[in-house]
Protein backbone atom coordinates (compact mmCIF):
# COMPACT_ATOMS: atom_id res chain seq x y z
CA UNK A 1 0.00 0.00 0.00
CA UNK A 2 1.43 3.09 -1.19
CA UNK A 3 1.79 5.91 2.14
CA UNK A 4 2.36 9.53 1.49
CA UNK A 5 2.59 12.13 3.83
CA UNK A 6 3.18 16.25 3.74
CA UNK A 7 6.48 17.67 2.57
CA UNK A 8 8.61 19.25 5.40
CA UNK A 9 10.67 21.68 3.21
CA UNK A 10 14.50 22.62 3.73
CA UNK A 11 15.23 23.62 0.11
CA UNK A 12 18.72 25.55 -0.83
CA UNK A 13 16.62 26.77 -4.43
CA UNK A 14 12.61 26.44 -4.77
CA UNK A 15 10.24 27.93 -7.13
CA UNK A 16 7.80 29.51 -4.55
CA UNK A 17 4.44 30.55 -4.76
CA UNK A 18 2.84 32.45 -1.47
CA UNK A 19 -1.08 32.88 -1.48
CA UNK A 20 -2.12 36.24 -0.02
CA UNK A 21 -5.50 36.75 0.95
CA UNK A 22 -8.22 38.70 2.81
CA UNK A 23 -10.06 37.55 4.97
CA UNK A 24 -12.91 39.12 3.22
CA UNK A 25 -13.81 41.37 0.38
CA UNK A 26 -11.61 44.19 -0.71
CA UNK A 27 -9.68 45.94 -3.31
CA UNK A 28 -6.88 44.01 -5.17
CA UNK A 29 -3.86 47.06 -6.22
CA UNK A 30 -1.27 44.55 -8.22
CA UNK A 31 -1.77 43.22 -11.55
CA UNK A 32 -0.27 39.64 -13.21
CA UNK A 33 3.43 39.90 -13.92
CA UNK A 34 4.20 43.34 -11.84
CA UNK A 35 7.05 43.40 -9.11
CA UNK A 36 6.24 44.05 -6.22
CA UNK A 37 8.83 43.87 -2.19
CA UNK A 38 8.07 42.41 0.32
CA UNK A 39 6.54 45.86 2.43
CA UNK A 40 4.22 46.75 -0.86
CA UNK A 41 0.66 46.73 -0.29
CA UNK A 42 -1.06 44.36 -2.96
CA UNK A 43 -4.58 44.54 -1.25
CA UNK A 44 -6.78 46.16 1.53
CA UNK A 45 -10.23 46.30 2.73
CA UNK A 46 -12.11 48.34 5.28
CA UNK A 47 -11.49 47.53 8.68
CA UNK A 48 -14.86 47.59 11.09
CA UNK A 49 -15.06 51.12 13.42
CA UNK A 50 -14.95 51.19 16.90
CA UNK A 51 -16.77 52.57 19.22
CA UNK A 52 -16.35 54.77 22.46
CA UNK A 53 -18.84 55.91 25.13
CA UNK A 54 -18.33 59.20 26.40
CA UNK A 55 -19.81 60.30 30.06
CA UNK A 56 -20.95 64.18 29.45
CA UNK A 57 -21.98 64.28 32.92
CA UNK A 58 -19.38 63.03 34.57
CA UNK A 59 -16.54 64.89 32.45
CA UNK A 60 -17.92 68.34 33.03
CA UNK A 61 -19.40 67.70 36.23
CA UNK A 62 -22.77 68.04 35.81
CA UNK A 63 -25.54 66.36 37.86
CA UNK A 64 -28.99 66.46 35.45
CA UNK A 65 -28.88 64.67 32.05
CA UNK A 66 -30.68 67.92 30.84
CA UNK A 67 -28.53 69.81 31.41
CA UNK A 68 -25.38 67.67 29.95
CA UNK A 69 -27.28 67.73 26.82
CA UNK A 70 -27.56 71.07 26.12
CA UNK A 71 -23.86 71.68 26.51
CA UNK A 72 -23.51 69.19 24.37
CA UNK A 73 -22.31 70.67 20.29
CA UNK A 74 -22.33 67.97 18.36
CA UNK A 75 -25.37 66.58 16.19
CA UNK A 76 -25.60 62.89 15.55
CA UNK A 77 -23.84 61.94 11.90
CA UNK A 78 -21.17 65.19 12.64
CA UNK A 79 -17.64 64.09 11.86
CA UNK A 80 -15.31 65.09 14.24
CA UNK A 81 -11.31 65.07 14.32
CA UNK A 82 -9.00 64.54 17.26
CA UNK A 83 -9.68 67.49 19.72
CA UNK A 84 -12.53 69.22 18.79
CA UNK A 85 -14.47 70.27 21.14
CA UNK A 86 -17.63 67.77 22.18
CA UNK A 87 -19.47 69.83 24.82
CA UNK A 88 -18.30 72.93 27.45
CA UNK A 89 -19.53 74.87 29.78
CA UNK A 90 -19.35 78.26 30.47
CA UNK A 91 -17.87 81.25 32.32
CA UNK A 92 -14.77 81.88 34.36
CA UNK A 93 -13.86 78.14 35.29
CA UNK A 94 -15.64 75.94 32.31
CA UNK A 95 -14.53 72.49 31.54
CA UNK A 96 -14.12 71.07 27.91
CA UNK A 97 -14.82 67.71 26.53
CA UNK A 98 -12.89 67.13 23.65
CA UNK A 99 -12.98 64.07 20.87
CA UNK A 100 -10.14 61.51 22.26
CA UNK A 101 -9.84 60.24 18.86
CA UNK A 102 -11.15 61.06 15.17
CA UNK A 103 -14.84 59.63 14.37
CA UNK A 104 -18.31 60.06 13.32
CA UNK A 105 -21.09 60.73 16.47
CA UNK A 106 -23.16 57.99 15.99
CA UNK A 107 -25.70 58.84 19.24
CA UNK A 108 -26.63 60.98 21.97
CA UNK A 109 -28.51 59.65 24.80
CA UNK A 110 -29.00 60.16 28.20
CA UNK A 111 -25.64 62.90 28.38
CA UNK A 112 -24.03 60.59 26.71
CA UNK A 113 -21.73 60.46 23.16
CA UNK A 114 -21.18 57.68 20.98
CA UNK A 115 -17.91 58.13 19.08
CA UNK A 116 -17.58 55.46 16.28
CA UNK A 117 -13.68 55.38 15.38
CA UNK A 118 -12.21 55.96 11.99
CA UNK A 119 -10.00 53.29 11.57
CA UNK A 120 -6.89 52.60 9.07
CA UNK A 121 -7.84 50.02 6.58
CA UNK A 122 -6.51 46.35 6.65
CA UNK A 123 -3.74 46.53 4.33
CA UNK A 124 -2.20 42.93 2.76
CA UNK A 125 1.41 43.05 2.46
CA UNK A 126 3.20 40.82 -0.25
CA UNK A 127 5.38 39.21 2.34
CA UNK A 128 7.90 38.79 -0.14
CA UNK A 129 9.99 40.33 -2.67
CA UNK A 130 8.70 39.05 -6.49
CA UNK A 131 5.99 38.72 -8.64
CA UNK A 132 2.55 38.86 -8.44
CA UNK A 133 1.22 35.18 -11.00
CA UNK A 134 -2.49 35.65 -10.60
CA UNK A 135 -4.72 37.63 -9.22
CA UNK A 136 -7.99 37.32 -7.40
CA UNK A 137 -10.12 39.86 -7.84
CA UNK A 138 -11.38 41.29 -3.72
CA UNK A 139 -9.56 39.03 -2.12
CA UNK A 140 -6.07 38.96 -2.97
CA UNK A 141 -2.98 37.40 -5.48
CA UNK A 142 -0.26 34.81 -5.75
CA UNK A 143 3.46 36.10 -5.19
CA UNK A 144 6.21 33.93 -7.22
CA UNK A 145 9.71 33.90 -6.26
CA UNK A 146 12.80 31.83 -5.73
CA UNK A 147 14.92 31.50 -3.05
CA UNK A 148 15.98 28.87 -0.41
CA UNK A 149 13.21 27.58 1.83
CA UNK A 150 13.44 26.28 5.48
CA UNK A 151 10.21 25.10 7.56
CA UNK A 152 9.82 25.52 11.06
CA UNK A 153 7.63 23.81 13.69
CA UNK A 154 5.97 27.22 15.56
CA UNK A 155 5.98 30.87 14.99
CA UNK A 156 4.98 33.62 16.94
CA UNK A 157 2.06 35.25 14.11
CA UNK A 158 4.45 37.94 13.47
CA UNK A 159 6.45 38.14 9.63
CA UNK A 160 9.36 40.60 8.51
CA UNK A 161 12.78 40.51 7.46
CA UNK A 162 16.33 41.74 7.55
CA UNK A 163 20.43 40.66 7.40
CA UNK A 164 20.31 37.00 8.57
CA UNK A 165 23.05 36.77 11.25
CA UNK A 166 24.35 33.66 12.69
CA UNK A 167 24.96 33.80 16.25
CA UNK A 168 25.13 29.89 16.90
CA UNK A 169 28.41 28.20 16.05
CA UNK A 170 27.05 24.73 16.38
CA UNK A 171 23.49 23.48 15.92
CA UNK A 172 22.65 23.26 19.80
CA UNK A 173 24.63 26.31 20.86
CA UNK A 174 22.49 28.44 23.15
CA UNK A 175 21.62 32.06 22.78
CA UNK A 176 22.26 34.44 25.60
CA UNK A 177 21.88 37.69 26.46
CA UNK A 178 25.43 38.75 26.71
CA UNK A 179 25.75 37.98 22.79
CA UNK A 180 23.65 40.78 21.70
CA UNK A 181 24.33 44.45 21.47
CA UNK A 182 23.52 47.43 18.84
CA UNK A 183 25.56 46.29 16.00
CA UNK A 184 22.55 43.41 15.82
CA UNK A 185 19.86 46.28 15.24
CA UNK A 186 17.88 44.97 11.76
CA UNK A 187 19.23 41.58 11.68
CA UNK A 188 17.32 38.53 12.06
CA UNK A 189 19.45 36.01 14.59
CA UNK A 190 20.06 32.19 14.69
CA UNK A 191 20.39 30.69 17.95
CA UNK A 192 20.77 27.12 18.50
CA UNK A 193 18.51 26.97 21.82
CA UNK A 194 17.25 29.29 24.29
CA UNK A 195 16.33 28.99 28.07
CA UNK A 196 16.70 32.10 28.70
CA UNK A 197 14.36 35.25 28.94
CA UNK A 198 16.85 38.09 29.20
CA UNK A 199 18.11 36.58 26.00
CA UNK A 200 14.59 37.13 24.28
CA UNK A 201 14.20 40.48 26.16
CA UNK A 202 16.98 41.88 25.18
CA UNK A 203 16.61 40.88 21.32
CA UNK A 204 13.23 42.70 20.88
CA UNK A 205 14.71 45.91 22.37
CA UNK A 206 17.55 46.34 20.21
CA UNK A 207 15.25 45.74 18.33
CA UNK A 208 16.45 42.82 15.73
CA UNK A 209 14.37 42.05 12.56
CA UNK A 210 13.33 38.05 13.59
CA UNK A 211 14.78 36.00 16.06
CA UNK A 212 15.22 32.06 14.58
CA UNK A 213 16.14 28.82 17.06
CA UNK A 214 16.09 25.38 17.12
CA UNK A 215 14.34 25.14 20.21
CA UNK A 216 13.15 27.16 23.13
CA UNK A 217 12.54 26.11 27.09
CA UNK A 218 8.79 25.71 27.63
CA UNK A 219 8.40 28.32 30.17
CA UNK A 220 9.72 30.98 27.82
CA UNK A 221 6.80 30.10 24.95
CA UNK A 222 4.40 33.17 26.85
CA UNK A 223 7.25 35.70 26.34
CA UNK A 224 7.81 34.68 22.76
CA UNK A 225 4.55 34.57 22.06
CA UNK A 226 4.05 37.86 22.96
CA UNK A 227 6.76 39.53 20.87
CA UNK A 228 6.36 41.94 18.24
CA UNK A 229 9.04 40.34 16.33
CA UNK A 230 8.68 37.09 14.61
CA UNK A 231 10.24 34.12 16.27
CA UNK A 232 10.43 30.60 14.51
CA UNK A 233 10.90 27.31 16.11
CA UNK A 234 12.96 24.96 14.19
CA UNK A 235 12.59 21.68 16.11
CA UNK A 236 10.24 22.34 19.30
CA UNK A 237 9.95 22.79 22.64
CA UNK A 238 12.69 21.98 24.98
CA UNK A 239 16.64 22.23 24.45
CA UNK A 240 16.32 20.46 20.78
CA UNK A 241 19.56 21.30 18.46
CA UNK A 242 18.47 22.59 14.50
CA UNK A 243 19.32 20.10 12.42
CA UNK A 244 22.19 19.29 10.07
CA UNK A 245 19.98 20.24 7.18
CA UNK A 246 18.82 23.32 8.28
CA UNK A 247 21.86 24.71 10.01
CA UNK A 248 24.09 24.08 6.90
CA UNK A 249 22.00 26.41 4.95
CA UNK A 250 21.52 29.14 7.26
CA UNK A 251 25.21 28.88 7.66
CA UNK A 252 25.90 28.99 3.64
CA UNK A 253 23.11 31.98 3.44
CA UNK A 254 24.85 34.40 6.25
CA UNK A 255 24.44 38.13 5.53
CA UNK A 256 21.79 37.58 2.98
CA UNK A 257 18.76 39.12 2.98
CA UNK A 258 15.86 36.94 4.60
CA UNK A 259 12.61 36.80 5.17
CA UNK A 260 10.71 35.60 7.79
CA UNK A 261 6.55 34.38 7.95
CA UNK A 262 6.24 33.28 11.49
CA UNK A 263 2.55 33.39 10.81
CA UNK A 264 0.81 30.04 10.30
CA UNK A 265 -2.15 27.98 10.53
CA UNK A 266 -1.61 23.74 11.31
CA UNK A 267 -5.52 23.69 10.42
CA UNK A 268 -4.10 24.44 7.38
CA UNK A 269 -0.73 22.05 7.14
CA UNK A 270 0.66 25.86 6.73
CA UNK A 271 4.59 25.74 8.61
CA UNK A 272 6.34 29.23 9.67
CA UNK A 273 8.58 30.02 7.38
CA UNK A 274 12.44 31.08 6.54
CA UNK A 275 12.65 32.37 2.76
CA UNK A 276 16.07 33.59 1.54
CA UNK A 277 15.60 35.04 -2.35
CA UNK A 278 18.28 33.89 -4.50
CA UNK A 279 19.02 35.18 -8.31
CA UNK A 280 18.81 31.69 -9.50
CA UNK A 281 15.50 29.73 -10.40
CA UNK A 282 14.01 26.37 -8.93
CA UNK A 283 12.11 23.65 -8.87
CA UNK A 284 8.73 24.32 -7.19
CA UNK A 285 8.54 22.02 -4.24
CA UNK A 286 6.18 18.66 -3.61
CA UNK A 287 3.96 19.66 -0.95
CA UNK A 288 2.72 15.70 -0.35
CA UNK A 289 5.59 13.07 -0.77
CA UNK A 290 5.26 9.10 -1.19
CA UNK A 291 7.20 6.86 1.74
CA UNK A 292 10.01 4.84 -0.26
CA UNK A 293 13.18 3.66 0.92
CA UNK A 294 15.80 6.29 0.46
CA UNK A 295 13.61 9.39 1.44
CA UNK A 296 15.43 12.06 3.87
CA UNK A 297 13.36 12.11 7.23
CA UNK A 298 13.16 14.26 10.21
CA UNK A 299 12.43 13.06 13.56
CA UNK A 300 9.96 15.33 15.26
CA UNK A 301 9.94 13.70 18.88
CA UNK A 302 12.01 12.20 21.45
CA UNK A 303 14.38 10.45 21.60
CA UNK A 304 15.41 11.32 18.71
CA UNK A 305 13.67 15.08 18.19
CA UNK A 306 15.24 16.99 15.48
CA UNK A 307 17.59 14.04 13.68
CA UNK A 308 18.36 13.61 10.02
CA UNK A 309 17.54 10.43 8.20
CA UNK A 310 16.79 8.34 6.06
CA UNK A 311 14.29 5.23 5.44
CA UNK A 312 15.45 1.97 5.00
CA UNK A 313 12.89 -0.22 5.54
CA UNK A 314 9.03 0.50 5.29
CA UNK A 315 6.29 -2.26 6.71
CA UNK A 316 7.98 -1.70 10.30
CA UNK A 317 4.92 -1.58 12.83
CA UNK A 318 5.23 -0.31 16.90
CA UNK A 319 2.92 -2.49 19.31
CA UNK A 320 1.70 0.32 21.82
CA UNK A 321 0.83 -0.60 25.61
CA UNK A 322 -2.60 -0.75 24.87
CA UNK A 323 -1.50 -3.63 22.36
CA UNK A 324 -2.21 -1.43 19.61
CA UNK A 325 -0.17 -1.41 16.27
CA UNK A 326 1.05 1.64 14.24
CA UNK A 327 2.63 1.65 11.52
CA UNK A 328 6.14 2.53 11.09
CA UNK A 329 9.41 2.35 9.57
CA UNK A 330 13.46 1.38 9.93
CA UNK A 331 15.21 4.86 9.81
CA UNK A 332 19.29 4.72 9.53
CA UNK A 333 20.19 8.14 11.06
CA UNK A 334 22.94 10.15 10.24
CA UNK A 335 25.23 8.74 13.26
CA UNK A 336 24.33 5.60 11.43
CA UNK A 337 22.29 4.01 14.01
CA UNK A 338 18.93 2.23 12.62
CA UNK A 339 15.63 3.05 14.62
CA UNK A 340 12.10 2.47 13.85
CA UNK A 341 9.97 5.10 14.13
CA UNK A 342 6.29 5.60 14.16
CA UNK A 343 4.91 7.39 10.87
CA UNK A 344 3.27 10.19 12.51
CA UNK A 345 6.64 10.97 14.32
CA UNK A 346 8.29 12.01 10.74
CA UNK A 347 8.91 14.41 8.77
CA UNK A 348 9.42 13.73 5.03
CA UNK A 349 12.24 16.26 3.66
CA UNK A 350 11.58 17.27 0.48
Amino acid sequence: MTMVLPAHHILPLAHLRRLRLLNGKGRVLVRPGQMVEATDVIAEAPAPGQHLLLDVRKALGVQRVSEAERLIERQIGERVEKGDILAQTRGLFARILRAPVSGQVVAIYKGQILLETQPQPYRLLAGLPGQIAEVFPERGAIVETHGALIQGVWGNQQNNHGVLTMLAETPDAPLKADMLDMTLRGSVIVGGTCYQAEAIKSAAEIPVRGIVLGSLSAPLLPLATSLNVPLILLEGIGQIPINRLAFQLLNTNQKREVYLQASWNPALSEKPEIVIPLPAEGKEPEEAVEVAPGRMVRVTLPPYAGAIGKIIRLNSAIVLRSGQRIPAVEVELENSQKVTVPLFNLDIIA
